[in-house]
């Protein structure tokens, strides 16, 4: 069982939602990156999703553009990634997915990438520019790593489609919770939902709801339809912004609404 089963599986036993943190990797630095992957464990978070710089982050919006193009500007690069991994792995189980572009696979090569991952200690990997009918490129290479290759369901998914993600789904169903980009802003949840609830009778893998959440409410709402939700851009603007401290202080109370709103 994958490091990520196994946390949801603890989730599950313990009746407790998921709470996954994205950090961009490189920001403000190696050492900050390992330092604010310390500080979220601690605080709280059941995963670590790392964001790879990339130079066109079509998914994303403008407080991850900004983390990336800095990180891109400090001189992070995808073999410093793999280090990064590397190190967290010398200290820590927690389970840890990257979120990247093709592009930058493709440049690595599909399957040195997959593997050098995996061979750091990685256990999924997020591309939201992949679409599902061409995901072989990466899910032969991914299951024999023993990586999750992570599926996307959308308010715009339709019941076809959702049935061939569902039959790929591994680790957790990434559920967006609206059209757009990432982004702080105020969600209606009833879109997603109602795809959410669809999916589940297609699938035991477990549901993680992102894009939007960057609020103790926010992250309460999520959890309702979902079984973890993830938290990226409300994070990175304060380690930007304000500094690891505020990162710390804000996890834990993602941490207890969580908790508190079972």
């Amino acid at each position: 069982m994958s490091r990520i089963a196994e946390r949801f599986e603890q989730l599950k036993a313990e009746e407790r939602k998921g709470f996954i943190a994205y950090v961009t990797a490189g920001l403000p630095d190696v050492a900050g990156t390992l330092q604010a992957v310390k500080v979220l464990e601690t605080a709280g978070a059941d995963i670590i999703e790392i964001g790879i710089p990339f130079s066109d982050p079509l998914a994303d919006g403008p407080v991850i553009q900004k983390a990336a193009a800095l990180a891109i500007q400090a001189g992070m690069t995808t073999p410093k990634v793999l280090e990064l991994i590397r190190t967290i792995r010398q200290t820590s189980q927690i389970p840890l997915v990257v979120m990247t572009y093709i592009n930058t696979i493709l440049n690595v090569g599909v399957e040195k990438f997959v593997r050098s991952f995996a061979d750091a200690g990685l256990d999924g990997i997020i591309v939201p520019d992949l679409p599902l009918e061409e995901s072989e490129l990466l899910s032969l290479f991914c299951q024999q790593a023993g990586i999750d290759l992570i599926q996307f369901v959308a308010p715009t998914t339709t019941k076809m489609r959702l049935i061939a993600t569902c039959q790929k789904a591994q680790g957790f169903v990434y559920c967006i919770s609206n059209t757009g980009v990432t982004g702080v802003r105020e969600v209606d949840y009833s879109q997603i939902a109602a795809v959410m609830d669809d999916v589940r009778c297609a699938t035991d893998v477990p549901l993680a709801i992102g894009f939007g959440i960057g609020s103790t409410q926010g992250a309460q709402q999520a959890a309702k339809h979902a079984d973890a939700v993830i938290v990226g851009s409300a994070i990175m603007k304060r380690l930007m912004d304000e500094g690891i401290d505020s990162v710390r202080t804000f996890a834990k109370s993602i941490r207890s609404a969580l908790d508190e709103g079972v």
